[in-house]
């Protein structure tokens, strides 16, 4: 199974959070949203994770790295300087994601997660 985190956006109604780090990368429960994210879809059987990035897409590309930290395989579907917004992103993303059906997740929102785990 494969799942894509939407992540590219600015985050202009996170700011100033926003303004020096992705909304993905701001915290919640003393980690990443996105690691949230990746965690339960690794736990959900997901094998493999395209993140979009824009806004500060070096610093996600850093934290994420290859995904192996989740057990993952993580990629990344470049938009360079600006965000296509969602359609757009997925659109771009679906050579990285395949011919099978997959998840799509919005990079920053959390819930329903037990931090617990």
């Amino acid at each position: 199974m494969h799942a894509m985190i939407l992540a590219a956006g600015r985050g202009e109604r996170m700011r100033p959070l926003t303004d020096d780090r992705p909304k993905p990368m701001l915290c919640a429960g003393g980690r990443p949203l996105i690691d949230w994210h990746l965690t339960a879809l690794a736990r959900a059987g997901v094998t493999r994770v395209v993140v979009n990035v824009a806004w500060q897409g070096a610093r996600l590309r850093e934290y994420l790295g290859d995904g192996g930290a989740w057990g993952l395989e993580v990629t990344i579907s470049d938009e360079g300087d600006s965000a296509l917004e969602t359609g757009g992103g997925i659109r771009r993303a679906l050579p990285l994601l395949g011919e099978a059906p997959f998840w799509v997740v919005n990079g920053d929102v959390w819930t329903d997660f037990d931090p617990a785990t």
